[in-house]
C-alpha cells in the first residue's frame, strides 16, 4: 500500500487534518491505486453480505475501533485517516451508528453522535448517511469509500473541524427591514450558506461550530452549532411574506423550487426549494419545456417576412396543430392537446401545442436564431453572459443546432437548459418590455464581477403580443383557472419537459401586477397540475 501523507493545519489553534483530500504517492485525491483495493470486475454482492459488511462496519466504528473498521473498507489508510480525523478535528466523543433497511444495493444509516469541545456541555448530533458495498480483489465485500461516508455533503479537499468558524452566522434582512432567519425560511437553506461565505455582514462574531471546511479551513456548510455567536445581517432584495409563501407551497411536493421577482426593478422577492438543504431546485438548471415558447414565440413574431406570411407572424397567424407533425427529414412530435386544423400561433401557445411551433420552424434562422433572441432580448446567453446576482446561480442557456435539435430547442427540450430564476425573468421581461439583471442584494456594489447586462427592448408589438398569449393562457388555456384572485395584468405559461425516461417535470411561469415567477416540480408531470399552484400561491401572497 502506499504512505498517505497526513497534513497537519494550524486554525484558531487547533489541529486539522485535510481529511478527506487523501493525499497519496500520485498526489491526486482520493485514495490512490494502491490504497484502494476494489476489484475492476467481479460478481455482484449479495443482498445478505452487503447488510452483514455494513452492520460489521458500522459496529466497529461505533465502538471506537478504527483499524477494524478501516479495514472493512477498499481504503485502509483513507478510512483510518477519515475516522481519526473526525475524532480529533471534529470533537466527535461518541457515535452510535445504526443501519437501516437495505435500499437496492445501498445501505442507510442513522448517526448519533456527541461532540465535545473545550469546556462546553457535550452537544448531541443526529444525522443520516449511507454507504455501498463491492467486492475487494480477493472478492471479499468490503465498504465502498467515498468522502460523505462518515458525514453527508462532504466532498474531497474538505474537513469536518469543530471550533470557532471562520464567519458568523448570518441573518437575511428583507426589503421591508424584516429580519429572516435561517430556521425560520428553510427553503434559503442553499442561499443562507452561499451568502455567508461570499459576504461578512455586519455586526455580528463566529460561534463554536461543527462545520466543513474547504481546503483552506474556510466554513463551507455549519452541521452543528455547539455555541451561538452573534449572527450578522446582510440587507437583500427579499420580501419575507413572498417567501414565506414560497417555502409553504414548495413543501406541497418532494422535489420543487420557485423564484419571484420584482418586474420594476429584477429584484428578487423570493426564492425556495424543497427538501431543504439538498440540491436547489430553484437555481437547478433543468430543460424547461414549453415555457421555452415565451422565447420561441418572440423569434417567430421578429423573423423577416416571408411570403407565406407576407405580414409578419404574430398570434393570429395560421399555425395548424396536428400530432405526429414532423418536417421533412425530422422526427415526429407530440401533443397533449387535441388536433386543430385552424389553429393560429396564440391558440398553439395558450393550448401548449408543440406541433403547431414546430411548423413554423422554416422562419428561424438555423442553427442560432432563437439563441440570438434570447441574448439580445432576454439576457440569455450561457456562461458568456453571468448575470451575477448576487448568489451562486448557473447561466441559463439556448446552444443552438439544426435539424431535430434546433426544432427540440424551439419547445424548451434539446440541449435548453433554464432555471426558475431564468423563466421568472423570461416573464419579468415581457411585462417590463426590457430585461432587468437580477439581483438579490440591496446593495449591488458588493457583487463581485457583476458588469450591466446591456439588451434591447422588446418592439411593442411583441411585446403585447407575447401578454396577450399569455393572458389568454391564463384565461382558456392550458392555466386556466389558477391565477383567479391575482393582480392584474396578468398571464402565464405551462410546461412539461421529458427528463431521462421517467415522468416529465412540470414547469410554470407567469406574471401579476409587478411580481414575475416561475416554478420546477421533478417528475411532476404536466405543469398546471404541479407548478402551476406553487406559482400562482406565490403571486397570490402578493395581491
Amino acid at each position: 500500500m502506499g504512505t498517505v501523507l497526513v497534513v497537519m493545519l494550524s486554525v484558531a489553534g487547533y489541529g486539522a487534518y485535510n481529511i478527506y483530500s487523501g493525499l497519496n504517492d500520485d498526489g491526486g485525491g482520493g485514495s490512490s491505486s494502491k490504497d484502494r483495493t476494489i476489484a475492476d470486475t467481479a460478481e455482484p454482492v449479495a443482498a445478505e453480505d452487503i447488510t452483514k459488511t455494513a452492520a460489521a462496519f458500522l459496529a466497529a466504528w461505533s465502538a471506537g475501533d478504527v483499524k477494524k473498521a478501516a479495514v472493512l473498507t477498499d481504503s485502509l489508510q483513507t478510512a483510518t485517516a477519515a475516522m481519526t480525523s473526525l475524532t480529533q478535528d471534529g470533537k466527535v466523543s461518541k457515535v452510535t451508528a445504526t443501519p437501516q433497511p437495505l435500499n437496492g444495493t445501498t445501505v442507510p444509516f442513522t448517526v448519533k453522535a456527541t461532540v465535545s469541545y473545550a469546556n462546553l456541555p457535550p452537544k448531541e448530533w443526529d444525522y443520516s448517511s449511507q454507504l455501498t458495498v463491492d467486492r475487494n480483489l480477493s472478492g471479499q465485500p468490503v465498504v465502498k469509500w467515498t468522502p460523505d461516508v462518515l458525514v453527508p455533503g462532504v466532498q474531497e479537499n474538505q474537513s469536518i473541524i469543530t471550533g470557532e468558524a471562520t464567519s458568523p452566522q448570518l441573518d437575511l434582512v428583507d426589503r421591508k427591514g424584516k429580519v429572516m432567519t435561517a430556521d425560520k425560511y428553510p427553503g434559503l437553506t442553499d442561499v443562507f450558506t452561499d451568502l455567508r461565505q461570499r459576504y461578512p455582514g455586519t455586526g455580528g462574531t463566529p460561534g463554536i461550530e461543527t462545520y466543513i471546511a474547504d481546503a483552506q479551513q474556510k466554513t463551507v456548510k455549519t452541521l452543528l452549532v455547539v455555541k451561538p455567536g452573534k449572527n450578522a445581517q446582510l440587507q437583500t432584495t427579499l420580501d419575507a411574506t413572498l417567501q414565506a409563501a414560497a417555502e409553504k407551497a414548495v413543501t406541497s411536493e418532494t422535489q420543487a423550487g420557485v423564484t419571484a421577482l420584482d418586474t420594476k426593478t429584477g429584484a428578487i422577492l423570493a426564492m425556495a426549494s424543497n427538501p431543504p438543504g439538498g440540491v436547489n431546485y430553484a437555481l437547478a438548471l433543468k430543460a424547461p419545456g414549453s415555457t421555452f415558447k415565451i422565447v420561441t414565440a418572440t423569434a417567430l413574431m421578429l423573423a423577416p417576412h416571408s411570403s407565406a406570411y407576407p405580414n409578419g407572424i404574430g398570434p393570429s397567424s395560421a399555425a395548424r396543430c396536428v400530432d405526429g407533425y414532423n418536417v421533412p427529414g425530422g422526427k415526429q412530435y407530440h401533443n397533449v392537446t387535441r388536433d386543430n386544423l385552424k389553429a393560429d400561433l396564440a391558440w398553439d401557445f395558450a393550448q401548449s401545442c408543440n406541433t403547431g411551433f414546430i411548423r413554423l420552424s422554416a422562419n428561424l434562422t438555423q442553427p442560432d436564431g432563437l439563441a440570438q433572441v434570447g441574448k439580445k432580448y432576454f439576457g440569455l446567453g450561457g456562461k458568456s453572459l453571468p448575470w451575477f446576482v448576487g448568489t451562486g446561480t448557473g447561466d441559463g442557456s439556448i446552444p443552438g443546432g439544426t435539424g431535430d435539435e434546433f426544432t427540440s430547442e424551439m419547445i424548451g427540450q434539446g440541449q435548453v437548459l433554464m432555471s426558475t430564476l431564468n423563466m421568472a425573468s423570461v416573464s419579468a421581461t415581457v411585462v417590463n418590455g426590457r430585461f432587468l439583471q437580477p439581483t438579490i442584494l440591496q446593495d449591488k456594489k458588493l457583487i463581485d464581477h457583476r458588469t450591466t447586462i446591456s439588451t434591447t427592448r422588446l418592439p411593442s408589438y411583441v411585446q403585447q403580443g407575447l401578454k396577450q398569449m399569455m393572458k389568454q393562457t391564463a384565461d382558456s388555456g392550458t392555466a386556466a383557472g389558477l391565477l383567479r384572485g391575482v393582480d392584474s395584468p396578468y398571464g402565464a405559461k405551462t410546461g412539461s419537459a421529458e427528463e431521462n425516461q421517467g415522468q416529465a417535470d412540470g414547469w410554470f411561469t407567469a406574471y401579476a401586477g409587478h411580481v414575475a415567477a416561475a416554478g420546477v416540480v421533478v417528475g411532476g408531470g404536466h405543469g398546471n397540475d404541479s407548478a402551476g399552484p406553487i406559482v400562482a400561491a406565490v403571486l397570490k401572497a402578493a395581491s
